[in-house]
């Protein structure tokens, strides 16, 4: 059954449901759950990159009122679990490694101690006065300290992408080209910054445990938990009831997560663990320092007939990791002749890891800077050239798309922008000012979830609803979402619907990851919501009492509590009405969905397009992002308000990942130089430009039940290359070192 046909509010902008506990300070993050008698943890990090730990005095901080100190000679040891996407719906370690098993040092920060005390003021000095002796050895982090180490794995990003991928003869292209461009952008390795730090608490009961955890996936952290400690799934209750923001870096379950059950049952106390801001650096993956080289070959038309895109990025000593900056940019346009390659270095660094637009914002970076090179060398204006290029089927297989609008985006944005026609061949000058014009393109794969995903619906009989479900809102407005979507299946105002979320005890979701949360989440919603309704029909049709008994269950709908015939609104029948006359105090349903088993058929992704305008000064070396336009296609929108927040967002880390996110390693020890937000830099306020979004709403009756595509990574994968492409425009200086720094311009 499909949904009521006077469905009216998915799509609307309605304002979130946690609005007001977040605005008013009644929310409370995991650092904040009361916990009778817990104790506090603070983990102590190696003062070395690389070597090994040979003693750790821990009686001074025992003396200064530490209740424990844990350390690789007295914390038990943990199953080996492997490290695999959250979004698989299994455990979701971060990485292979597990701290505190042994003496190795692997990475500068690696937890090598735990201090325990009664508050948290005593656990930091306590932790501060552990003193430990190393047998170091020189620390690899930088990649051009490495380059004679890179090697060609078989398998990246936990072994399910083949490191070297090809389709067509990329050298026969290349030979035969007209204008050719050969480049390689750098990028600085990010780490992730959300306002909310990882946090985790613990509290056991008999064998079972609560875990209060800050997790894009509470079933993930489910999962790992009760795999790395050897216990029963329904063993570990997880709970999140608000989570400070994501974006990858509580995606996957760092060594915390596990440590603060693991501390908790040996102590026989709850704990929490919170990481500060200088840990966040060293504990929870980053986005790895890479090499990008982009080489196209067109035709005299610049129809681009080969790509070739290698990339050389620096991973842990433990896995083979590596976004994938290739996939999406070896799709988005329609280039018959691709070679992409990926090589790694070993460094002395964490496991890299997810981070907004993971992958796609690097390799969409360097591809779509490397067209605008090409439209110089071509002298064609650098929308037409990506016109020209459009992929109207997926390049790869030569399906075509569940649904398209790219070129749509592409005009509306240069219209709403003001770029007519070609872009102005020099940049505008305002005073000192030299304003300069970009543009850059956006596609996310359309990921689905590899385990079914469920939800449960229940009405009462005062026509209110309540859905609950195992997923959680890092910032995302999930819960408003689907307040929506159950609303419109049900045909049950807003304000009458409850949504449960937060815990592992509902229904499971997997982890909300790769813009696969609204997709996945709406599906299973909407369907034990359909389900729902299609029982009050079946009670309403076979009640003489009704005044729709007999009808047709497929000529009525579910409209403000209320069934009634599509063709004859004015008869009605409440769904109080049709569960009172039965004497029923409620009715229940699950809905589970799962992606269609053939996906194959379709090529699957979403679309967009971005342009900035910037101001140089290049005098000073200053550059302002004056204003930015976004058109998207992200298939159906669930709500409009939320979907700008989301785009906004994007934009704007988009601007940051383009002029002011960087991390910097020390060669000395393999620290990170700029580890806090007084020197790794994001934008503020006072950065944020002017910025115009739209959306393109394409129909998709292939991906999922409502036909959502995901939204939340695609805002921020092209915005970057537009304000690079800006300044090229603005200066006539090509920088290929990212992010751009004052000292590039003067």
């Amino acid at each position: 059954m499909s949904a009521p046909a006077a469905a009216q509010l998915v799509g609307r902008g309605i304002d979130r449901v946690d609005g007001r506990a977040k605005v008013t300070g009644s929310a409370r993050y995991t650092a904040e759950i009361p916990m009778p008698n817990a104790a506090y943890c603070v983990l102590v990090g190696a003062e070395i990159g690389s070597g090994t730990v040979t003693s750790i005095d821990t009686s001074a901080a025992l003396k200064s009122g530490a209740v424990a100190v844990f350390t690789h000679e007295n914390l038990p040891k943990v199953a080996k679990v492997p490290i695999f996407p959250s979004a698989y719906g299994g455990p979701a370690p971060g990485q292979s490694f597990f701290p505190m098993q042994g003496t190795t040092i692997h990475y500068f920060g690696q937890p090598i101690a735990v201090v325990v005390a009664d508050t948290f003021e005593v656990a930091q000095q306590a932790a501060r006065l552990i003193e430990a002796t190393y047998l170091a050895e020189p620390a690899m982090v930088r990649l051009d300290d490495g380059r004679d180490r890179q090697y060609q794995p078989d398998k990246v990003f936990c072994g399910l992408v083949p490191a070297t991928q090809s389709r067509g003869d990329f050298q026969a292209a290349a030979t035969q080209a007209v204008h050719t461009v050969d480049t390689t952008y750098h990028f600085a390795a990010n780490h992730h910054n959300p306002i909310e730090c990882s946090a985790t608490a613990a509290m056991w009961d008999g064998d079972s445990v609560t875990v209060y955890d800050s997790t894009q996936g509470i079933v993930a952290s489910q999962l790992t938990i009760a795999a790395y400690l050897g216990i029963s799934p329904g063993k570990v209750r997880v709970v999140a009831d608000y989570v400070g923001g994501g974006f990858g870096g509580k995606a996957m379950m760092w060594p915390h997560v596990t440590l603060a059950p693991l501390i908790a049952r040996e102590l026989g106390r709850p704990v929490r663990v919170v990481l500060n801001r200088e840990q966040m650096f060293y504990g929870t993956g980053l986005r790895e320092e890479q090499e990008q080289r982009i080489t196209l070959a067109a035709d005299a038309d610049g129809r681009i007939r080969g790509l070739r895109h290698h990339k050389l990025s620096v991973t842990s000593q433990f896995d083979d990791w590596a976004e994938l900056s290739l996939e999406v940019a070896g799709k988005a346009y329609g280039i018959p002749n691709w070679d992409g390659r990926y090589r790694l270095i070993k460094g002395n660094i964490m496991t890299p890891t997810f981070m907004r637009g993971p992958g796609e914002t690097s390799g969409m970076v360097a591809l779509e800077c490397a067209i605008d090179e090409l439209a110089d060398e071509i002298g064609l204006d650098p929308v037409e050239l990506r016109r020209r290029n459009h992929a109207a089927v997926d390049p790869q297989t030569g399906n075509p798309w569940t649904s398209d609008g790219y070129l749509e985006c592409l005009k509306q944005a240069a219209e709403r922008f003001g770029w007519t026609g070609e872009r102005p061949k020099t940049p505008r000058v305002d005073g000192n000012w030299r304003i300069g014009w970009g543009v850059g393109t956006a596609g996310y794969p359309v990921y689905l979830p590899g385990q079914p995903q469920r939800a449960h619906a229940r009405l009462f009989a005062d026509g209110s609803l309540v859905v609950q479900a195992a997923t959680q809102d890092f910032g995302t407005g999930i819960a408003t979402a689907m307040t929506q979507v159950a609303g419109d299946a049900v045909g049950v105002p807003f304000d009458r619907i409850r949504i449960d979320i937060g815990t592992t005890e509902y229904p499971n979701i997997a982890a909300a990851v790769g813009s696969m949360g609204a997709g996945m989440i709406s599906a299973a919603v909407h369907t034990a919501c359909i389900e729902l309704l299609a029982q009050v029909i079946d009670l309403a049709i076979a009640d003489d009492k009704s005044p729709l008994h007999g009808y047709d269950p497929h000529l009525l709908e579910g409209v403000d509590g209320r069934l009634r015939p599509k063709a004859e609104p004015t008869l009605v029948d409440s769904y109080a009405d049709v569960l009172g006359r039965r004497g029923l105090t409620d009715i229940e349903a699950i809905g589970s969905w799962r992606p269609s088993a053939d996906p194959t058929r379709h090529g699957m992704m979403s679309f967009g397009a971005q342009f900035a305008e910037v101001a140089v000064d290049p005098e000073l070396g200053l550059i302002r992002v004056r204003r930015m336009v976004g058109a998207f296609a992200p298939g159906r929108v669930l709500n409009a308000k939320l979907a700008r927040s989301q785009v906004l967002g994007g934009l704007n880390w988009g601007l940051s990942q383009a002029l002011m996110e960087g991390t910097i390693a020390d060669p000395r020890d393999g620290r990170w130089s700029n580890s806090s937000l007084l020197e790794y830099l994001v934008p503020v306020n006072a950065d944020a430009p002017e910025v115009d979004i739209s959306f393109i709403e394409v129909d998709d009756p292939f991906i999922n039940p409502l036909g959502v595509k995901g939204l939340g990574e695609l805002g921020m994968v092209g915005a970057a290359a537009a304000v690079i492409n800006a300044v090229h425009h603005a200066t006539g200086h090509r920088i290929r070192e990212i992010p751009l720094r004052l000292e590039h311009l003067l």
